[in-house]
């Protein structure tokens, strides 16, 4: 995508990561973009740079070039991966050490408020967009501990995968690291990331997930990060594992 070519608003300010399209045609609706010194009322009208643009009366700054940036960060327990919250939450973006020095990002997915771990972050809206796919085929990495009785046996036959409540889940590979008296830790990887899609099923198992860390997002690791903690990924892994288009 080029910033000189016309595209429709909400993609437009995606692609320079100002928001998300949704976030853009809510914007619009509220009558808080101005193009070309007129109120925008319609998410269909296509951009370049050659417009003018302000949100909420501050311009929209276009850079010559944008450069695909990729950010990894530890969200913790209690805090929601939202831009806001009516109910006053605490948000993954106002809360991460030194924020003032990210540019304004959009995050890969979500992780629920009482999960934490591994949240990636990016600067474009396709490439949040790319790695969200369920065909990008990327393995998630989750420890978790539930309460409840569970055995070796049970968590192999998620690898057939299951059907919960008329929803099918994929193949889900489990191993059961350690078993203390009324919990246990388990080490789950899978493929798709269907909503509470791990509490699910380990519900309809019988147990209570009471700890949820994402480890890893396909190549992407939590490593050594500590909550609130973020770290850029360096440019010549995304040369790595993103396609030209994206990074380009």
């Amino acid at each position: 995508m080029s910033i000189d070519l016309p595209q429709r608003i909400a993609k437009y300010l995606a692609y320079l990561g100002f928001c998300s399209r949704r976030q853009a045609e809510i914007l619009i609706s509220q009558g808080r973009v101005v193009v070309d010194n007129k109120i925008l009322l319609n998410p269909a009208v296509k951009v370049s740079s050659k417009n003018k643009i302000l949100i909420d009366n501050n311009p929209v700054i276009v850079p010559s070039s944008i450069k695909t940036r990729l950010w990894k960060a530890y969200k913790p327990r209690g805090v929601l991966v939202t831009t806001q919250d009516p109910k006053g939450r605490p948000t993954i973006f106002n809360t991460l050490e030194k924020k003032s020095l990210l540019p304004r990002v959009i995050s890969v997915g979500r992780l629920d408020i009482n999960s934490e771990g591994l949240i990636l972050l990016t600067n474009k809206g396709e490439v949040a967009r790319w790695l969200e796919l369920p065909s990008t085929g990327w393995a998630r990495c989750y420890q978790i501990r539930v309460y409840g009785h569970i055995t070796q046996s049970m968590l192999d036959d998620l690898a057939e995968g299951i059907v919960v409540d008329t929803i099918h889940y994929k193949p889900i590979f489990a191993k059961l690291e350690r078993q203390l008296k009324s919990n246990s830790w388990i080490t789950v990887t899978l493929n798709e990331g269907k909503n509470r899609e791990i509490r699910k099923i380990f519900s309809y198992l019988g147990c209570q997930v009471n700890k949820l860390i994402r480890l890893s997002f396909g190549p992407f690791e939590l490593g050594s990060l500590k909550p609130n903690q973020y770290e850029e990924i360096s440019a010549s892994i995304l040369h790595k594992h993103l396609p030209s288009k994206l990074w380009k």
